[in-house]
């Protein structure tokens, strides 16, 4: 295991929620800069590793909708980009 990865393996297992309320709690921390160096540049890689695995979350869902699109009957019709207009 990287030294980067050691205490973040529970990110993994995390909802998107919980990463997201994480990641916003070492924002506050850190905008405060009341937080030593050595401590700051901790909190700063999982943060990092928290915003990863919300864009991996956040792809997943994009891709899940994006496979789905109804027809007028309500049957899948196929697919579309998730931001079509």
């Amino acid at each position: 295991m990287s030294k980067e990865n050691k205490g973040n393996e529970d990110i993994a297992a995390m909802s998107f929620e919980q990463a997201m309320d994480q990641l916003e709690k070492i924002v506050a921390s850190l905008e405060t800069g009341d937080v030593p160096l050595n401590q700051s540049i901790e909190i700063y890689e999982r943060g990092e590793a928290l915003k990863l695995h919300c864009e991996r979350l956040l792809k997943a869902a994009e891709d899940r909708i994006e496979k789905i699109r109804l027809d007028r009957s309500g049957a899948a019709a196929g697919t579309e980009p998730l931001d079509a207009d």
